[in-house]
């Protein structure tokens, strides 16, 4: 069995959850997500609390098991407290601004990029940070890989789109090549 799969999903304050055949819906402070669960899943509320169980043994099914209590427990935490991802621009110019439901970005190129924010995100610009949030775990990251595939940043200099704890590996350019060779070639 799935050792994640076994946990109990703890029912926060606040959640109403319906368990159907195919569905579990749950309903919170920050609106209602829906779970589709696979058939050879079993779903059962016990007190304040989820349990999934498979059906049967085969591979399948075990590997369904820890899917399908993560899924359901992502959607509790979405409807209660939601999901962030920040995203921070660096290079001359490269700037950021939302207007209507768009993202409007500077990014370099010889025309300013337009993103079509997604339904169900919220997308906010303070100087060169971009903070997406939603209810959807899996839309909220989607939509900032998406961003940041925009304008990966580049080795050199680390312009470009990253997350704010992403650590960019940085590369010596063409000069301080230069000067290290020609440091070597002196000393011998």
């Amino acid at each position: 069995m799935s050792r994640i799969g076994k946990k109990p999903i703890p029912i926060p304050d606040g959640v109403t959850v319906r368990v159907d055949a195919c569905c579990v819906t749950a309903t919170g402070p920050r609106g209602t997500q829906e779970v589709v669960v696979r058939p050879e899943m079993t779903v059962k509320q016990e007190n304040d609390e989820l349990r999934v169980s498979p059906k049967g043994h085969s591979r399948l099914h075990r590997s369904l098991h820890g899917l399908t209590r993560t899924l359901l427990a992502n959607a509790l935490a979405g409807v209660y407290d939601g999901f962030t991802k920040q995203l921070e621009i660096k290079g001359v110019g490269y700037r950021a601004a939302v207007e209507d439901e768009k993202l409007v970005l500077h990014l370099g190129f010889s025309h300013p990029v337009e993103f079509t924010i997604p339904e169900g995100i919220k997308v906010e610009v303070k100087k060169n940070l971009i903070t997406i949030s939603g209810n959807d775990k899996q839309l909220v990251g989607e939509t900032a890989a998406r961003l940041r595939r925009l304008r990966p940043p580049e080795p050199y200099k680390g312009k470009g789109i990253k997350y704010t704890d992403e650590v960019i590996r940085r590369k010596a350019g063409k000069a301080a090549k230069a000067a290290a060779a020609a440091v070597g070639g002196a000393a011998k």
